[in-house]
């Protein structure tokens, strides 16, 4: 009960700083890195460019590669025109939940990861084990990502690693990819009545909307016989079109953003190969007009999902220790696939729901809370 109590109160401290991706991190990272020094732990404290965003990297026990990673992303989404019963950067307790933004997604793994820190730095670690917090995981991981380069430069390779994403504690070794762009069309402008004389970006924009679906379909004759995943083919969406001011202008810039969920990576290679062609036989009677018009595609994002393997050495520690009668697979992403890429065996498995993600009144319950402090202590006679 003393470290479900400490992990409560560490779960407060952690949904108190508003980490919304767009405003930074660095005070919850601070906060943390200073916690983990107290206790011993070796901590490095990373930078984007920016220098409002940072990722932490804290390591207990004998240096060297091998050992366990167990990462959690800082951030959160916005709560701008969410309907909350109560300040969504207070938490909350009502019946066995704790409210709160980040609770479940991902604070609450946070929280236990370091109400159990105080025990790791007793461990008697025969291997390292890193504490990682990350930034930017909502708007495209790109945190996880310089932390992975910053890994693969060093030539750290840690063996394991547990993403505590809300799963209610299901282990999870496989999730599909998540690709994101965003296509940038420039027109000429021009009066509705003389269509001729310019170059309307909003019907560029829907032809090359039409031939995104055009591939989607194409998507779904690919999925391979053994895929895992429902719906078991590469998904692809159109999030949002916008272009235009008024009915009698000729719209000179139009936005696309799109994105992939690749099963496999031939298949997002293929749907781009297909889309840059469909996008250069627009260009001639664009410029044919206009000279200067253009077709732009911005990769806001490409993360790799997470592969299923035969024999996951942390998946089955991890179901041993749950209790789980094997793996399973989810259609959300998470950074996994990039720890994934440095030859490590990943798995995700965390607590609270994903359906409570994202969503005004987010909580984690104390019984799930509970079931992953068990979890992480059960490690002990594995890294020991």
């Amino acid at each position: 009960m003393e470290l479900l109590y400490r992990t409560e109160g560490l779960l407060g401290e952690l949904i108190g700083f508003p980490t919304v991706s767009a405003d930074g991190n660095l005070d919850l990272i601070g906060w943390a890195s200073n916690y983990l020094k107290g206790l011993g732990a070796v901590c490095d404290v990373s930078l984007d460019e920016s220098g409002t965003k940072a990722n932490l990297f804290a390591s207990f026990g004998p240096e060297g590669d091998g050992g366990l990673v167990l990462s959690g992303h800082s951030d959160v989404v916005p709560v701008a025109d969410q309907d909350w019963s109560s300040d969504p950067f207070v938490m909350e307790d009502r019946e066995g939940r704790l409210y709160g933004r980040g609770a479940c997604d991902m604070k609450g793994f946070i929280a236990c990861v370091l109400a159990l820190a105080p025990e790791i730095a007793q461990w008697p670690l025969k291997r390292p084990v890193h504490i990682v917090l990350t930034y930017d995981e909502e708007v495209g991981c790109f945190g996880a990502r310089a932390l992975v380069e910053e890994l693969r430069a060093r030539e750290l390779r840690p063996a394991t690693a547990i993403l505590g994403e809300p799963t209610m504690m299901r282990v999870i070794d496989g999730h599909k990819g998540c690709f994101e762009y965003t296509t940038r069309i420039t027109g000429c402008a021009g009066h509705g009545s003389a269509p001729d004389q310019g170059v309307n970006a909003a019907v560029c924009a829907s032809r090359y909307a039409g031939r995104l679906m055009e591939l989607e379909a194409d998507l779904r004759r690919r999925a391979p016989v053994d895929s895992p995943f429902t719906p078991p083919w590469t998904t692809l969406n159109i999030g949002r079109i916008q272009s235009g001011h008024a009915h009698n202008v000729i719209p000179d810039h139009a936005e696309i953003d799109w994105e992939m969920r690749p099963v496999q990576r031939s298949d997002a290679d293929h749907v781009l190969t297909e889309i840059d062609r469909y996008a250069a036989t627009l260009l001639p009677s664009m410029r044919a007009v206009h000279t200067e018009a253009t077709i732009t595609r911005e990769v806001i994002g490409e993360v790799a999902g997470l592969h299923p393997v035969p024999h996951n050495a942390i998946a089955e520690i991890v179901s041993e220790l749950t209790g789980a009668n094997g793996t399973d697979v989810v259609a959300f992403g998470t950074e996994a696939g990039l720890f994934q890429s440095l030859g490590m065996d990943c798995v995700v498995c965390g607590p609270g729901s994903i359906e409570q993600a994202h969503k005004p009144d987010e909580y984690v319950s104390r019984d799930q809370l509970a079931a992953c402090l068990e979890m992480l202590k059960g490690l002990e006679r594995h890294l020991t």
